[in-house]
């Protein structure tokens, strides 16, 4: 089989079509798959390291605001229709697959206008514009969360496989868990939260964070904090200059990244972090509660509505980004560790949206695209 993936910008974006290619050549060792990014996003570091080649493009995400620089990109994002068109012509894939990101849209519509069969991943709960925009030219269009299905109109197949993630549920033994958490200086003795704002960390979270630490307001419960690696530093002169040691604070764990976070978020008791897809799907998979701050001024406001899809179903608390403060993040977290049934049942709700064998459901309709 013959595969081109277009994925650019974010890891939401890239790790999915990383994943879909490692499927492929896992059932079909003599596959050739190549990927479609551009030259700025992390596609750049993410698809050569899993071993695979990129070809890039000119593509960019065009404001409805007329400008001299929206002109420019304009032109550009033209342009790369008949980059991807000339890569697509000259490598002759079975399909071409467009996991996020405008570079969707030059691939996609290279594809079908050479009749090569497509298919979009749609990770988010409300479907972005490139999803929408290419609706009748796709396929297949697959879904993480079944809230997004009514949301695209005029498609010609949406199938709901889920979203492929790295971050699967382990069952540790005890000795395991102590191990895990003895190797960040935390213990057993008291909930633990994990806070994380993504591989950028994120600076609203991170203030509240720091609040809690001033006040001592985190007696009841443990915290390992991945604060992002741009923010680490600033975060450890801010507390030096509240005369607190940043690796000296009780109950409290922090770090710039969490390496380790498929081990980390199998024993910790809470999770609280902006509501990516890949963070939604991944803590629907460890069946864990949640606290979920969405990112605010994204497109279509799709973090927000991917949280309302562990909310509704009992499974997760929202805090809106504008209203964050540590006192009431530690009051949505007490509110959840000091009620064990609660902290029980609200983890039980999040299995309800998991969905298991997502890399195999993608694969047989990918194979129904390819005879």
């Amino acid at each position: 089989m013959k595969v081109v993936i277009a994925a650019a910008g974010t890891a939401g974006h890239i790790n999915p079509g990383i994943s879909i290619a490692n499927k492929i050549k896992q059932e079909e060792k003599e596959s050739k798959i190549i990927f479609i990014g551009t030259t700025r996003g992390l596609e750049n570091d993410l698809v050569p390291r899993a071993g695979y080649e990129l070809k890039t493009i000119e593509a960019y995400g065009l404001s409805k605001k007329l400008s001299i620089d929206n002109i420019k990109k304009m032109v550009k994002t033209i342009r790369g229709y008949g980059e991807a068109k000339k890569i697509i012509q000259e490598f002759k894939p079975d399909i071409v697959i467009g996991t996020g990101g405008y570079i969707c849209g030059a691939t996609i519509s290279s594809a079908h206008a050479l009749k090569i069969p497509t298919m979009l991943h749609e990770s988010n709960s409300f479907p972005g514009r490139a999803v929408k925009m290419l609706a009748k030219k796709t396929n297949t269009i697959l879904v993480s969360f079944q809230d997004a299905i009514p949301r695209i109109k005029h498609a010609k197949n949406v199938v709901y496989t889920g979203t492929p993630v790295k971050i699967k549920k382990q069952e540790y033994s005890m000795n395991e868990k102590s191990r895990i958490l003895k190797e960040v200086g935390l213990n057993e003795t008291k909930p633990i939260v994990l806070v994380s704002g993504g591989s950028q960390g994120a600076q609203k979270i991170n203030e509240a964070i720091i609040e809690i630490i001033k006040n001592k307001w985190n007696k009841n419960y443990q915290m390992i904090w991945a604060t992002g690696p741009k923010q680490f530093d600033k975060i450890k002169g801010e507390l030096e200059n509240n005369n607190i040691n940043i690796n000296c604070i009780d109950n409290m764990k922090i770090m710039p990244y969490i390496y380790n976070m498929e081990e980390i978020m199998n024993v910790v008791d809470l999770a609280i972090g902006r509501a990516g897809a890949m963070t939604i799907t991944e803590i629907a998979n460890l069946g864990k509660p949640s606290i979920l701050v969405p990112l605010p001024n994204v497109s279509h406001n799709h973090q927000f509505y991917n949280a309302k899809v562990l909310e509704n179903i009992g499974a997760a608390k929202i805090i809106i980004n504008d209203e964050l403060t540590g006192k009431k993040l530690n009051e949505g977290i007490e509110e959840i560790i000091l009620d064990v049934a609660k902290m029980q049942q609200m983890g039980e709700n999040a299995t309800k949206v998991s969905v298991t064998q997502v890399e195999e459901k993608i694969y047989q309709e990918i194979k129904k695209l390819v005879v």
